[in-house]
Protein backbone atom coordinates (compact mmCIF):
# COMPACT_ATOMS: atom_id res chain seq x y z
CA UNK A 1 0.00 0.00 0.00
CA UNK A 2 1.40 3.78 -1.00
CA UNK A 3 2.18 5.78 2.09
CA UNK A 4 0.48 8.61 1.92
CA UNK A 5 2.34 11.52 2.91
CA UNK A 6 0.52 15.23 3.59
CA UNK A 7 3.00 18.73 3.54
CA UNK A 8 0.92 21.34 4.94
CA UNK A 9 1.94 24.93 2.93
CA UNK A 10 0.10 27.77 4.20
CA UNK A 11 -0.92 30.81 1.78
CA UNK A 12 -2.50 33.53 1.81
CA UNK A 13 -3.52 35.97 4.51
CA UNK A 14 -6.57 33.68 5.70
CA UNK A 15 -3.70 30.68 6.34
CA UNK A 16 -5.45 28.41 4.53
CA UNK A 17 -3.95 24.47 4.83
CA UNK A 18 -3.05 24.37 0.74
CA UNK A 19 -1.31 21.01 0.65
CA UNK A 20 1.31 18.68 -1.07
CA UNK A 21 -0.56 15.32 -0.72
CA UNK A 22 2.38 12.74 -1.76
CA UNK A 23 3.37 8.77 -1.99
CA UNK A 24 6.30 9.04 0.22
CA UNK A 25 8.12 5.89 -1.68
CA UNK A 26 7.58 7.24 -5.00
CA UNK A 27 7.68 11.07 -4.76
CA UNK A 28 4.83 11.35 -6.94
CA UNK A 29 1.38 13.55 -5.84
CA UNK A 30 -0.54 16.56 -6.09
CA UNK A 31 -1.39 19.53 -4.81
CA UNK A 32 -4.60 21.01 -3.36
CA UNK A 33 -6.38 24.50 -2.71
CA UNK A 34 -3.52 26.51 -3.94
CA UNK A 35 -5.21 29.51 -2.87
CA UNK A 36 -2.47 31.99 -3.55
CA UNK A 37 1.15 32.50 -2.83
CA UNK A 38 2.21 30.78 -5.77
CA UNK A 39 6.07 30.97 -5.58
CA UNK A 40 6.22 29.70 -1.77
CA UNK A 41 3.83 26.57 -3.21
CA UNK A 42 6.65 25.95 -5.74
CA UNK A 43 9.29 26.59 -3.02
CA UNK A 44 7.98 23.88 -1.43
CA UNK A 45 7.23 21.80 -4.11
CA UNK A 46 11.12 22.15 -4.84
CA UNK A 47 12.35 21.38 -1.47
CA UNK A 48 9.85 18.18 -1.18
CA UNK A 49 11.44 16.62 -4.48
CA UNK A 50 7.87 15.55 -5.28
CA UNK A 51 6.84 15.48 -8.66
CA UNK A 52 3.59 16.90 -9.08
CA UNK A 53 0.76 15.29 -11.21
CA UNK A 54 -2.39 17.58 -10.75
CA UNK A 55 -3.90 19.82 -8.77
CA UNK A 56 -7.15 19.33 -6.69
CA UNK A 57 -9.91 21.60 -5.55
CA UNK A 58 -12.27 20.63 -2.81
CA UNK A 59 -14.20 24.29 -3.18
CA UNK A 60 -13.79 27.63 -5.37
CA UNK A 61 -13.59 30.23 -2.87
CA UNK A 62 -10.65 32.88 -3.44
CA UNK A 63 -8.40 31.40 -0.43
CA UNK A 64 -9.17 27.42 -2.17
CA UNK A 65 -8.51 28.32 -5.59
CA UNK A 66 -7.02 32.32 -6.14
CA UNK A 67 -3.59 30.34 -7.36
CA UNK A 68 -4.32 27.48 -9.15
CA UNK A 69 -4.80 29.34 -12.83
CA UNK A 70 -0.88 30.28 -12.38
CA UNK A 71 0.25 27.11 -10.58
CA UNK A 72 -1.32 25.03 -13.58
CA UNK A 73 0.74 27.29 -15.79
CA UNK A 74 3.66 26.98 -13.88
CA UNK A 75 3.56 23.30 -13.67
CA UNK A 76 1.96 22.03 -16.86
CA UNK A 77 -0.88 19.52 -15.02
CA UNK A 78 -4.58 19.73 -14.83
CA UNK A 79 -6.88 20.83 -12.21
CA UNK A 80 -10.00 18.41 -11.10
CA UNK A 81 -12.58 19.38 -8.87
CA UNK A 82 -14.67 20.88 -7.70
CA UNK A 83 -18.10 20.14 -8.46
CA UNK A 84 -19.76 22.03 -11.17
CA UNK A 85 -21.71 24.11 -9.15
CA UNK A 86 -18.92 25.78 -8.23
CA UNK A 87 -18.44 27.48 -11.45
CA UNK A 88 -19.75 30.83 -10.52
CA UNK A 89 -17.14 31.07 -7.97
CA UNK A 90 -14.70 30.46 -10.24
CA UNK A 91 -15.35 32.43 -12.41
CA UNK A 92 -15.26 35.35 -9.94
CA UNK A 93 -11.70 35.16 -8.48
CA UNK A 94 -10.40 38.31 -9.64
CA UNK A 95 -12.85 40.51 -8.44
CA UNK A 96 -12.60 38.83 -5.19
CA UNK A 97 -8.78 38.80 -5.47
CA UNK A 98 -9.27 42.72 -5.65
CA UNK A 99 -11.49 42.74 -2.89
CA UNK A 100 -8.72 40.67 -0.41
CA UNK A 101 -6.03 42.05 -1.95
CA UNK A 102 -5.07 39.20 -3.56
CA UNK A 103 -4.51 40.88 -6.94
CA UNK A 104 -2.97 38.05 -8.58
CA UNK A 105 -5.44 35.99 -8.94
CA UNK A 106 -6.94 34.75 -11.96
CA UNK A 107 -10.56 33.25 -13.07
CA UNK A 108 -10.24 29.17 -13.29
CA UNK A 109 -12.28 26.47 -15.21
CA UNK A 110 -10.67 23.04 -14.16
CA UNK A 111 -9.82 19.99 -16.42
CA UNK A 112 -12.51 17.92 -14.98
CA UNK A 113 -15.80 18.84 -12.66
CA UNK A 114 -15.82 16.03 -10.05
CA UNK A 115 -19.25 14.65 -9.03
CA UNK A 116 -20.50 12.48 -5.78
CA UNK A 117 -18.71 8.64 -6.65
CA UNK A 118 -16.29 9.97 -8.79
CA UNK A 119 -12.45 8.63 -8.13
CA UNK A 120 -9.37 10.74 -8.51
CA UNK A 121 -5.87 8.62 -8.43
CA UNK A 122 -3.15 10.56 -7.36
CA UNK A 123 0.41 8.37 -7.30
CA UNK A 124 -1.26 5.34 -7.26
CA UNK A 125 -3.74 6.46 -4.52
CA UNK A 126 -7.33 6.18 -5.19
CA UNK A 127 -9.08 9.22 -3.64
CA UNK A 128 -13.24 8.78 -3.45
CA UNK A 129 -15.24 11.99 -4.02
CA UNK A 130 -18.07 13.38 -2.25
CA UNK A 131 -19.94 16.13 -2.99
CA UNK A 132 -20.49 18.01 0.46
CA UNK A 133 -22.39 21.22 -0.26
CA UNK A 134 -23.49 23.97 2.45
CA UNK A 135 -20.11 25.68 2.57
CA UNK A 136 -20.35 26.48 -1.07
CA UNK A 137 -22.45 24.93 -3.37
CA UNK A 138 -19.98 22.36 -5.51
CA UNK A 139 -17.50 22.00 -1.60
CA UNK A 140 -15.81 18.21 -2.08
CA UNK A 141 -14.34 16.01 0.01
CA UNK A 142 -11.27 13.46 -1.36
CA UNK A 143 -11.62 10.33 0.93
CA UNK A 144 -8.87 8.16 0.54
CA UNK A 145 -9.74 4.57 2.08
CA UNK A 146 -6.60 2.96 2.20
CA UNK A 147 -5.20 5.40 4.77
CA UNK A 148 -8.59 6.44 6.07
CA UNK A 149 -7.79 9.73 5.36
CA UNK A 150 -9.77 12.38 3.78
CA UNK A 151 -9.15 15.85 2.85
CA UNK A 152 -12.15 18.03 3.96
CA UNK A 153 -11.85 21.52 2.64
CA UNK A 154 -14.25 24.45 4.54
CA UNK A 155 -16.51 21.41 5.34
CA UNK A 156 -15.70 20.11 8.82
CA UNK A 157 -13.15 21.76 11.26
CA UNK A 158 -11.34 20.94 14.36
CA UNK A 159 -13.86 21.99 16.85
CA UNK A 160 -15.95 23.42 14.15
CA UNK A 161 -17.96 23.54 10.72
CA UNK A 162 -17.61 25.61 7.54
CA UNK A 163 -19.56 29.14 7.32
CA UNK A 164 -22.82 29.66 5.55
CA UNK A 165 -23.31 32.96 6.04
CA UNK A 166 -22.55 33.61 2.49
CA UNK A 167 -25.55 34.03 0.13
CA UNK A 168 -25.34 30.71 -1.49
CA UNK A 169 -24.36 28.64 1.98
CA UNK A 170 -26.78 26.82 3.57
CA UNK A 171 -26.45 25.46 7.23
CA UNK A 172 -28.95 23.22 6.97
CA UNK A 173 -27.54 21.54 3.81
CA UNK A 174 -23.98 21.68 5.51
CA UNK A 175 -25.35 19.69 8.35
CA UNK A 176 -27.09 17.00 6.31
CA UNK A 177 -23.51 16.96 4.21
CA UNK A 178 -22.38 16.15 7.27
CA UNK A 179 -24.66 14.06 8.79
CA UNK A 180 -24.78 12.00 5.59
CA UNK A 181 -21.48 12.10 3.67
CA UNK A 182 -18.42 12.83 6.10
CA UNK A 183 -19.78 11.02 9.19
CA UNK A 184 -19.88 7.60 7.84
CA UNK A 185 -16.72 7.96 6.74
CA UNK A 186 -15.70 6.86 10.42
CA UNK A 187 -14.51 7.50 13.88
CA UNK A 188 -10.74 6.58 13.00
CA UNK A 189 -10.37 8.77 9.81
CA UNK A 190 -7.88 11.41 10.13
CA UNK A 191 -8.75 14.55 8.00
CA UNK A 192 -6.88 17.97 7.36
CA UNK A 193 -9.21 21.10 6.81
CA UNK A 194 -9.02 24.01 5.14
CA UNK A 195 -7.67 25.36 8.13
CA UNK A 196 -6.38 24.97 11.37
CA UNK A 197 -5.39 21.64 12.83
CA UNK A 198 -6.14 18.19 11.41
CA UNK A 199 -8.45 16.19 13.55
CA UNK A 200 -10.01 12.59 13.19
CA UNK A 201 -14.03 12.30 12.64
CA UNK A 202 -14.16 10.30 16.09
CA UNK A 203 -13.00 13.24 17.92
CA UNK A 204 -15.55 15.79 16.61
CA UNK A 205 -17.89 13.51 16.47
CA UNK A 206 -17.58 13.29 20.54
CA UNK A 207 -16.24 17.52 21.28
CA UNK A 208 -17.41 19.35 18.43
CA UNK A 209 -20.53 21.57 19.47
CA UNK A 210 -21.91 22.14 15.78
CA UNK A 211 -22.12 18.90 15.33
CA UNK A 212 -23.84 17.57 18.54
CA UNK A 213 -26.75 15.26 17.88
CA UNK A 214 -26.51 14.27 14.50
Amino acid sequence: MAKLKVLIIPVTPFQQNCSLVFDEENKRGAIVDPGGDVPTILKAIEQSDVKIEKILLTHGHIDHAGGAAELRDALGVKIEGPHKDDLFLLKDLPAKGSQFGLADSRSVVPDRWLDDGDEVEVAGMIFSILHAPGHSPGSVVFFNAANRFALMGDVLFQGSVGRTDFPYGSHDTLMKSIKEKVLPLGDDVAFLPGHGRASRIGAERKTNPFIQGL
